[in-house]
C-alpha cells in the first residue's frame, strides 16, 4: 500500500523538523514537500479504497460461498440421516415382523402337536378297545369250542 509509505514520509519529516525555540513543540517544515505528500496521499486514497473494497467485496463473497456449501453439506447430512433412520426402522421393523411370524409358528407348532397327540391318544384308544373286544371275542370262541370238544368226547 502506497499511502502508508507516504504517511510514514510523513512522520519522518515532523520528527527530523526543527524545532521552535519558545513556540511549544511547533517545528519548521518544507511545506511544499508536506503538500506534495498530502496530495499523493490524496491521489492513492481513491486507488486504495478500490482495492480494499475488492478485497471486502471478495471476503463476502468467499464467506457466501462457505455459507452455501457448509448449507449443502449440512443439507445432505440430514437428507442422509433420514435415509439412514429410515432404513434402520425398516430393518426394525422386518425384524419384528420375523420375530413375530417365528412366534406365531412356534404357537401353532405346539398346538399341532397337542391336537395330533390327542388324536393320535384317541385313535390308539379305540385301537386298543377294538383289540381288547376282539381278544374277549376270541376268549370266548376258543372256551367255546373247548366246550364243544368235551362235549364230543
Amino acid at each position: 500500500m502506497k499511502v502508508d509509505g507516504l504517511i510514514t514520509e510523513l512522520r519522518d519529516i515532523m520528527e527530523t523538523a526543527k524545532g521552535m525555540p519558545f513556540s511549544g513543540g511547533k517545528a519548521l517544515v518544507d511545506t511544499n514537500n508536506v503538500l506534495d505528500i498530502i496530495e499523493e496521499i490524496e491521489q492513492e486514497f481513491p486507488q486504495e479504497f478500490r482495492q480494499a473494497k475488492s478485497i471486502v467485496a471478495d471476503r463476502n463473497q468467499i464467506i457466501a460461498d462457505a455459507k452455501r456449501e457448509a448449507e449443502e453439506i449440512i443439507r445432505a447430512a440430514e437428507e442422509r440421516k433420514k435415509a439412514m433412520v429410515n432404513q434402520h426402522e425398516i430393518i426394525r421393523l422386518a425384524r419384528q415382523q420375523a420375530n413375530d411370524i417365528i412366534a406365531d409358528a412356534k404357537d401353532k407348532n405346539a398346538k399341532m402337536k397337542v391336537v395330533t397327540n390327542k388324536y393320535v391318544d384317541d385313535l390308539l384308544k379305540k385301537v386298543d378297545d377294538s383289540i381288547t373286544g376282539y381278544y374277549t371275542d376270541i376268549k370266548n370262541v376258543r372256551q367255546q369250542i373247548k366246550s364243544i370238544q368235551k362235549t364230543q368226547e
